[in-house]
């Protein structure tokens, strides 16, 4: 007898009634940064609103919705995650967890989903990353390395990954 995970995460398309969870989600990405600057809550929440509208606007104008999914748990959503799949790769545009979600396996369970269904695809996944997101870490755990030729001065880092040789992530065989 198997033990059950102790989440089942379920991706779902988003909705414009998701609207409020996505900007507390992205908030709560923001909170740490914010709290060094010493701003009150007015300051935060118009910065806050600003910035998320243009990232809302930018992914927008870049990237198909039907790859920008709600993740939820026991129906409640805890995060998202938006991915544009093509031939040539896939790109994970946004993984974003509430932090009472963060460090639990949730993010692995996701990244290993989204690496079983490359490797099946045969084809690399690539993610840019802030050099100071705790993320990062995951990721490199998980096999991702710098694209060559970053720019070492970016507050951002290219990563890729791609499955081992003869890996299809369809499991031993």
């Amino acid at each position: 007898m198997t033990t059950p995970a102790p989440f089942a995460p379920h991706l779902r398309p988003v909705t414009p009634g998701d609207d409020g969870f996505l900007f507390t989600l992205y908030a709560s990405t923001r909170a740490q940064e914010l709290a060094a600057w010493g701003w009150n809550p007015a300051q935060q929440e118009i910065f806050l609103r600003t910035q998320y509208q243009a990232q809302a606007r930018h992914y927008a104008a870049l990237y198909a919705p039907e790859g920008h999914a709600l993740i939820e748990v026991d129906g409640a959503p805890v995060g998202r995650q938006w991915l544009v799949r093509t031939q040539a790769e896939t790109l994970l545009v946004d993984m974003a967890l509430l932090p009472s979600h963060r460090g639990q396996g949730l993010g692995t369970r996701l990244l290993c989903a989204i690496q079983e269904e490359a490797a099946r695809a045969r084809v690399p996944v690539r993610l840019n990353v802030t050099r100071d997101n705790p993320a990062l870490r995951l990721y490199t755990r998980h096999g991702f390395l710098p694209v060559p030729g970053s720019d070492p001065a970016s507050p951002y880092l290219e990563l890729h990954w791609r499955a081992p040789e003869g890996d299809s992530g369809t499991g031993p065989g």
